[in-house]
C-alpha cells in the first residue's frame, strides 16, 4: 500500500477537514439525542405506571446506545494524524463544480489487504472547500482513501465504506500538495482523467462508487497488486 508521510497541521485540519466535521456532527447529534431520550425516560418514570416503567427502560437503553455512539465514532475513525499516516495515497480530481463546492472523483483500490486481486473503483465525494486547489474541472487533488466496514462481521473482499480525504485538508503547504501529486503514478492520473465524464453516474451508484472492469485497467495497476 502506498502511503504519504507529511506533517499534519492539526489546527488547519480542525477548521477545514470535512471528515472530522462529519464525526463531530455525528457525536453532537448522538449526545443531543441521548439527552432527549434520557429526559423522556425520566418523565415516564415519574408517571409511576406499569406501562410507563416498560417504556422508561426502553428509552433508557436507547439513550445509553446513543451515548455509546458519541464515544465510539471518534475512536472508530481515529486521530487525523493516524488517518493520513495509515491510509493509502490515491488520485482524485475535481469532476463537477457548483456555486458552493465541488465533487471530486477518486480512483481507489477497494480490495481488502488479504485479497490478491485488485478491485479498482471510481468514488465520488462532495466537498465544500479545497484549500490550495482551484475549483476547476480536472484539478488534481491528491487524497488518502478512508476505508471501513459497516459491520465487523463483514466477509466481503472489498470495503463497504470508501471515501477520499484530500491532503489539502491536512496541510496549508502547497509544496506538500505538489509532492503528493508527483508521488502518484501518471498512469493513475491518466485513467482518472479519462473517466471524469462518468462522475454523475458514480454519484447515482450505490455507496457513491462504481467498480472498473479489470479489462479496462492498465497493465501497470494489475501488476502492482500482484507484486
Amino acid at each position: 500500500m502506498r502511503t504519504f508521510d507529511f506533517p499534519v497541521d492539526r489546527a488547519h485540519a480542525r477548521s477545514v477537514n470535512e471528515t472530522l466535521g462529519d464525526v463531530r456532527r455525528l457525536r453532537i447529534s448522538s449526545i443531543v439525542f441521548a439527552v432527549l431520550l434520557a429526559g423522556g425516560a425520566a418523565w415516564l418514570f415519574v408517571l409511576d405506571h406499569a406501562w410507563s416503567y416498560i417504556l422508561c427502560a426502553v428509552l433508557a437503553v436507547a439513550a445509553l446506545m446513543s451515548l455509546w455512539v458519541s464515544v465510539w465514532a471518534p475512536r472508530k475513525v481515529g486521530s487525523i494524524d493516524e488517518l493520513y499516516a495509515s491510509s493509502a495515497l490515491v488520485p482524485a480530481m475535481v469532476s463537477e463544480t457548483r456555486p458552493r463546492g465541488a465533487t471530486i472523483l477518486a480512483l481507489i483500490d477497494i480490495a481488502k489487504p488479504e485479497t490478491t486481486v485488485p478491485h479498482y473503483a471510481l468514488v465520488v465525494r462532495n466537498v465544500r472547500a479545497l484549500p490550495g486547489h482551484t475549483m476547476t474541472e480536472g484539478e488534481r487533488v491528491p487524497s488518502v482513501a478512508v476505508l471501513s466496514d459497516r459491520s465487523a462481521k463483514s466477509i466481503s473482499e472489498t470495503w463497504q465504506m470508501v471515501s477520499p480525504m484530500p491532503i489539502a485538508w491536512g496541510t496549508r503547504d502547497r509544496t506538500v500538495l505538489r509532492t503528493a501529486i508527483e508521488a502518484i503514478d501518471p498512469v493513475e492520473w491518466k485513467l482518472l482523467r479519462k473517466n471524469l465524464s462518468v462522475s454523475e453516474t458514480v454519484r447515482q451508484a450505490e455507496n457513491d462508487q462504481l467498480l472498473i472492469d479489470p479489462h479496462d485497467l492498465p497493465e501497470e495497476l494489475l501488476q502492482k497488486r500482484a507484486d
